[in-house]
């Protein structure tokens, strides 16, 4: 069974170093799709600055064209924070029978264990972190001892089964992010090639990040 890539996160604004990511983790893990989650209200971080109907087309925008990438606005639909368990519960009763996997940071992975419900993550899908060449798996901590059983090296197993796996996997990781996108164009700088023209004529339209 192909398994669907759960991609998610504020994308204010989305860029390249999320395209390459979710293009990378299609590809080197045989997904089905890899599915852009925007979330409505982070509970880790500062509100978004582009409202969720912005950042929604702007990220519609990014990918069009894009057979791999499938954008799902059900965060956008819920009332309150975005909790990524409540996500995974929505879409495992859409797909059943199809193996999730939860991409995540290397960073966001070590601080799991602050994630509402956290626990409850590896039994509805699993979990993918993206990372540099180079990066470690901690070797310690409360995640890391929660999940020891479940590491593996195997791809095969997120084919295999629906959930319960951990899996790192080394990406293409460009020195973008959003906050540096929004600082150059309030300094009225071009922003241009740190994301697709598409987003940037969106963010023109919108007068965004001024």
């Amino acid at each position: 069974m192909q398994p669907i890539g759960i991609f998610g996160g504020t994308f204010d604004p989305i860029h390249f170093g999320h395209l390459r990511i979710a293009l990378d983790l299609f590809e080197c893990l045989n997904l089905r799709e890899v599915r852009w989650i925007p979330c409505a209200q982070p509970p880790h971080r500062m509100a978004p600055v582009a409202s969720a109907a912005q950042r929604l087309h702007m990220v519609r925008a990014a990918v069009q064209g894009e057979k791999a990438f499938v954008v799902d606005d059900r965060e956008l639909r819920v009332v309150g924070p975005s909790y990524t368990v409540n996500t995974l519960i929505s879409l495992r009763s859409e797909f059943p029978d199809t193996p999730l996997c939860l991409i995540v940071g290397g960073d966001a992975f070590s601080s799991l264990h602050t994630w509402h419900r956290w626990q409850e993550l590896i039994e509805l899908a699993h979990i993918v972190i993206a990372h540099r060449p180079g990066w470690a798996l901690p070797a310690a901590g409360a995640v890391f001892d929660f999940l020891q059983s479940r590491f593996t090296n195997e791809q095969s197993h997120l084919h295999e089964q629906c959930a319960g796996s951990v899996l790192a996997s080394a990406v293409t990781q460009l020195d973008i992010s959003g906050t540096r996108i929004r600082q150059l164009i309030k300094a009225g700088r071009n922003p241009r090639f740190l994301l697709p023209n598409t987003a940037i004529g969106l963010i023109d339209t919108y007068q965004l990040y001024r």
